[in-house]
């Protein structure tokens, strides 16, 4: 049983972070987005043939109801029950439409198995219509698979790279319905920030109005900004310049954790408030062996399994790391891994010191 890995004595003395300083600059094409334009996306089911006897079995009944569907529409009575193929697999299709697609445009599609083939290598999606969430059709796809990995199995024996029950098909799909999006006539738009903050929407709001020399732009929550047009200027024109500005950006302080995998995330912007932290690091190794008893010959006893237990407990020296004041929680990471701290310990020590009030940052966990 292992109850930690180090003993850790962490004296930690640094100031507030200043959130009036902004971290950076960005342009606003990449830290917002105009309300009502946006992409769509899209979902459908089709076949997959021309595979080398990779595809769905016969326990996959309705891989082979849509072959006999298909056929029908082409003219061949085939019964579903009597087709035995394994060249041919079930999929789901999806794509995302971009917003002012036209017909005829091509997008990128990926398809995923819906059965249980064990692989799309070598396949050919046939015609798959794909549909948006109100049920009509906006693209058609079709063409050959590329899969980004593979399996093969040989007496028993298989080796897999990646996912081969996952391909995509760049440019795949041809758009055969657009989504009608008209900017003549549009008096305001709204700039929605992909991360709401007030004090990042009244700089993005001033950034415009210092460029357009007027006040064009209004901060109406933390997250959106109502853009004004004056009467017959040019809606795209405005927006190319309006996306084109950089302005000052002040995103939350975040740690992202996974504790399956052991991962952290840390934005370097953080810095601790004064701490001390002890982290338990004991560690206890219990063994059991099992011995048999054999009683004598021609005596009254029986046979039986004796455990013998072993406890092995070890505490490993006291480690001190000190941090000089205005230290980031990066500094803080880097002096444990120079000790050995593991990163679930990291992520122990960063979610007590979340708890404590130590740091004042957000925390995610994945």
């Amino acid at each position: 049983m292992r109850m930690g890995a180090a003993v850790l004595m962490l004296l930690v003395s640094a100031m507030a972070w200043a959130d009036d300083v902004p971290q950076s600059e960005a342009r606003i094409k990449d830290i917002a987005s105009i309300e009502g334009i946006r992409d769509n996306q899209l979902v459908g089911y089709g076949i997959v043939v021309g595979l080398h006897g990779t595809g769905d079995s016969q326990q996959t009944a309705f891989s082979t109801q849509t072959l006999a569907s298909m056929l029908l529409r082409m003219g061949v009575r085939v019964p579903a029950a009597s087709i035995q193929v394994k060249n041919l697999a079930a999929v789901f299709v999806s794509a995302t439409l971009p917003p002012f697609a036209r017909p005829g445009a091509k997008v990128d599609i990926t398809t995923a198995s819906a059965g249980d083939a064990s692989s799309l290598e070598g396949g050919v999606l046939l015609m798959t219509p794909l549909y948006g969430s109100d049920g009509k059709i906006y693209a058609q796809a079709q063409g050959a698979l590329v899969v980004g990995g593979y399996s093969v199995s040989a007496n028993g024996t298989t080796k897999q790279v990646n996912h081969p029950t996952t391909a995509r098909i760049p440019l795949g799909a041809m758009v055969e319905r657009g989504i009608p999006l008209q900017l003549a006539g549009i008096a305001t738009f709204t700039l929605m920030l992909n991360e709401a903050d007030f004090k990042s929407a009244e700089a993005m709001a001033d950034g415009i109005n210092r460029v357009l020399d007027r006040k064009a732009a209004q901060a109406v929550d933390s997250g959106s900004i109502e853009l004004h047009l004056l009467p017959g200027e040019d809606a795209p024109e405005l927006l190319a310049r309006v996306e084109a500005i950089e302005v000052p950006f002040y995103p939350k302080a975040k740690i992202v954790v996974n504790e399956r995998t052991g991962t952290v995330v840390i934005g370097g912007g953080v810095v601790l408030h004064p701490v001390s932290i002890l982290h338990g690091g004991i560690t206890v190794n219990i063994v059991t062996e099992f011995q048999v008893s054999q009683p004598g010959a021609l005596s009254a006893g029986t046979t039986q399994v004796v455990p013998l237990t072993k406890i092995d407990a070890k505490d490993k020296p006291v480690n001190r790391i000190e941090l000089k004041q205005g230290a980031t929680i990066d500094d803080l990471v880097r002096s444990l891994q120079t000790i050995g701290a593991s990163a679930r310990d990291v992520i122990s020590i960063l979610q007590a010191m979340k708890a404590a009030g130590a740091f004042e940052a957000e925390i995610e966990v994945l």
